[in-house]
């Protein structure tokens, strides 16, 4: 699915397979790296794959950004460099693939971003997360972002200002990540959650995704108001007359797509 200097990716069967491969840098996130990942993920979104999996090799998931490239940058050159990640957060978000992280080790600042804008995640017992900045010169705003929206207000100040990383367990607790399992266990767990998370319609499922970014977090009667409408007109497609009449004839559905 395309030659990448920071990636792996392939597709495998239905699931397309993002692996950053800067194991040196610890997977930190130059601008050249997020534009591929930006790449690989537009153009997984355009096939026919149900799943991504987003992965980190080495001895890192993602340390965040490479400060490196950041340093070297003015004021114009950071914004640009945290608009573009901006871009990617979202584009996660927008794909109509169940996205999941795979996360082992670490997990920092953008590395933690990325975790938290993912659809799905499952840890291993050896994976850690941090937001960093606030016990440094530079505070986490953007990782704060997705960060805030998965595990709450006072999870997230506590992170936020102390710096301090949690483990696994404490993720899944706090809902970072939907499981956290033994490091051996994480590509079975991973695969297994996926199956259970793509079955069924593709176009329901990816009309399904949008509709809750998209009443998320709005006051309930928006939310109503944007849920009622999709579920109304999407009572009308083919996946979903088929489900029905599935259930109602007491058989084993055919999905369409």
């Amino acid at each position: 699915m395309g030659d990448y200097e920071h990636l792996l990716v392939k597709q495998d069967g239905p699931t397309v397979r993002i692996t950053m491969n800067r194991p040196e840098r610890r997977n930190t996130l130059t601008e050249a790296h997020m534009r591929e990942l930006l790449d690989a993920f537009e153009t997984a979104g355009r096939s026919d794959a149900t799943g991504i999996v987003l992965a980190g090799e080495g001895k890192a998931f993602c340390a965040g950004h490479d400060f490196a490239d950041v340093a070297a940058r003015d004021l114009a050159g950071v914004r640009d460099l945290l608009q573009l990640c901006t871009r990617l957060m979202r584009t996660i978000e927008s794909v109509p693939q169940v996205v999941i992280a795979r996360v082992h080790a670490i997990a920092t600042a953008a590395g933690c971003q990325l975790v938290a804008s993912c659809d799905l995640a499952v840890a291993g017992e050896s994976a850690s997360f941090a937001i960093p900045g606030g016990k440094g010169g530079w505070f986490c705003h953007t990782p704060a972002v997705p960060v805030a929206r998965n595990i709450g207000r006072k999870r997230l100040m506590e992170m936020a200002f102390t710096g301090d990383p949690i483990d696994a367990r404490t993720a899944a607790e706090w809902g970072l990540v939907n499981y956290a399992v033994p490091d051996a266990e994480l590509d079975a767990r991973v695969d297994e959650l996926l199956a259970r998370a793509t079955r069924g319609s593709r176009f329901a499922k990816a009309v399904g995704k949008q509709t809750l970014y998209a009443q998320l977090d709005r006051p309930e009667a928006d939310a109503y108001a944007i849920a009622v409408e999709v579920m109304a007109s999407m009572s009308q497609t083919p996946g979903a007359k088929e489900g029905m009449a599935a259930f109602l004839e007491k058989r084993p559905p055919v999905w369409p797509d």
